[in-house]
């Protein structure tokens, strides 16, 4: 009699092993991963956009993708996570891209909206200039932020997701970092 293993709970099993039911379609093994996962793109796209629905969207994107992508998944790659990180990335890279600024003519004259002095002592506010700031930085220094600060993957791992070999990566960082340091500096000043 031939020994037979059971099937791991969804919650339970790896990635790959969900990922080869999703292939086969197995709704269950989905949304387990979805469980498991659907955090990530949404904090990337959160951070990377500043919009709690383009968030959404990019987040629903990404894991329609993993649902779409299950048949070709290859269990020896990086993993569902680095996936779903690189997916999320570019699709924020794409809705930041299709932004169009305004030109500089049509910019509407801005209140003075500075806070007090006791009011940027305050971490709300402090966020909110973190914010602006990150808004203002190219697309991939953003990227690059997002990846290394708040996500906290590695250079080299945040390299792979912009598609960069790792010094390229290194000097995008830095570059990214003295901006927003100048950005920070000049909000404060203002």
């Amino acid at each position: 009699m031939a020994a037979t293993h059971p099937i791991p709970a969804p919650d339970e099993a790896p990635d790959d092993a969900l990922m080869r039911r999703v292939a086969a379609r197995d709704g269950a093994a989905f949304r387990a991963l979805v469980a498991r996962h659907a955090a990530l793109p949404h904090r990337i796209a959160w951070r990377m956009l500043g919009e709690a629905a383009e968030a959404e969207d990019v987040a629903q994107d990404a894991l329609l993708r993993l649902w779409q992508h299950a048949p070709r998944w290859r269990g020896d790659g990086p993993g569902v996570a680095a996936w779903l990180t690189r997916v999320a990335t570019n699709l924020c890279l794409d809705r930041l891209r299709r932004r169009r600024p305004l030109p500089v003519e049509d910019v509407p004259e801005r209140v003075d909206d500075a806070p007090l002095a006791d009011a940027v002592l305050e971490a709300g506010e402090d966020l909110a200039r973190v914010r602006r700031a990150l808004d203002c930085l190219s697309e991939r220094q953003r990227a690059a932020i997002v990846l290394t600060h708040y996500e906290e993957l590695p250079n080299a791992e945040a390299a792979l997701v912009l598609d960069m070999n790792i010094k390229a990566f290194e000097s995008l960082l830095l570059r990214a970092r003295r901006s927003l340091r100048s950005l920070l500096l000049e909000d404060v000043d203002a």
